[in-house]
């Protein structure tokens, strides 16, 4: 494990669900980070000192269903709505007004949500890896099993309850090293070669993962940790915000097209399939998120932007914070 993760208070408090675990470091004002799939609190270890360090209240939480926090049983309670009440229960749990949101991969739409739900609580929202795209007018359900052709794209392969969990439960530690490596710069698929987003008829995810090699950023420690919490909590809390797209769609209805209009910030990775298939929602920022301060893709850079490249991402992230009204 991460040394600096030695200095981390951990908590948990009462939540609508059960209870979320924070992992917290640093005294100012607070920055709440959400991680995504399939990570943790952990996903943040770089972060939380150097935010610290920089005159921030750094609070990484396991989201609901991972972790340390409650795994509640009922596919709905990972509808997005339950995760932006959680964020700001979390919130004003800590003793806060307000907060600056910031997510990465699912935990990017977790924070923009927040930021456009509740703009009483989430006063500026940071980015990573997954751009905001608004409310649209086709159910996710039907966009994503279009995308698929012969194949099935990997959203629509979460969807039914057991499914993956078949495929990834046996070996935990094994699947989340392909995963890691089928999305990472230095050992993913090569150009021309079958994509790991999709799953041949039959077939399974792993099927397309890199064999035998192990990102540079991933440690044997590292990997230890997040196959020790899947190993644990097992993957249907973490799977059931997939499961949650369609019912989302229509919880949101009122927010159909909303813009995000806090001060923002993108950070994404030039070689991550979630920028590159995004591209047209990069380019709809001014009209989608009218407040954002700055937009970056990282040269030869993958999904996992915030362990691949810490120390670029961190000054991004407080050069930001900094610039940001009091």
């Amino acid at each position: 494990m991460d040394q600096n993760a030695a200095e981390i208070t951990h908590r948990s408090i009462a939540s609508p669900g059960g209870r979320i675990h924070l992992a917290e470091q640093g005294t100012g004002p607070l920055v709440l980070l959400v991680h995504g799939f399939p990570e943790s609190w952990y996903s943040w270890r770089h972060q939380l000192p150097v935010l610290a360090a920089a005159g921030y209240r750094a609070v990484a939480l396991d989201v609901r269903g991972y972790g340390r926090s409650s795994k509640p049983a009922a596919t709905d309670a990972y509808r997005m709505l339950a995760l932006v009440e959680d964020n700001v229960t979390v919130v004003h749990a800590l003793g806060e007004e307000s907060a600056v949101v910031v997510g990465h991969d699912w935990g990017a739409p977790i924070a923009a949500n927040s930021a456009l739900l509740r703009p009483d609580v989430f006063r500026a929202v940071g980015l990573l890896s997954v751009p905001y795209t608004p409310r649209g007018g086709t159910r996710p359900s039907e966009v994503f099993a279009r995308m698929g052709g012969d194949e099935e794209f990997y959203v629509s392969y979460f969807q039914e309850p057991g499914r993956a969990e078949a495929e990834i439960e046996p070996d935990v530690r094994g699947w989340l090293a392909g995963l890691y490596a089928a999305l990472s710069p230095d050992t993913m698929p090569a150009p021309g070669a079958p994509d790991p987003h999709f799953v041949s008829k039959g077939g399974t995810m792993r099927d397309r993962f890199p064999v035998g090699r192990r990102p540079a950023w991933l440690g044997e420690s590292d990997l230890d940790f997040y196959a020790g919490e899947f190993e644990r909590t097992g993957f249907t809390g973490a799977l059931s915000r997939y499961r949650n797209m369609d019912r989302d769609w229509e919880d949101l209805a009122a927010f159909h097209g909303s813009p995000v209009t806090q001060p923002s910030l993108f950070i994404g990775g030039a070689l991550d399939a979630s920028t590159t298939w995004s591209a047209k929602a990069i380019e709809a920022y001014p009209v989608t998120l009218p407040g954002l301060v700055s937009s970056h893709l990282l040269d030869g850079c993958g999904h996992w932007i915030q362990q691949e490249r810490p120390a670029e991402v961190n000054r991004l992230l407080t050069d930001w914070l900094t610039a940001l009204p009091a």
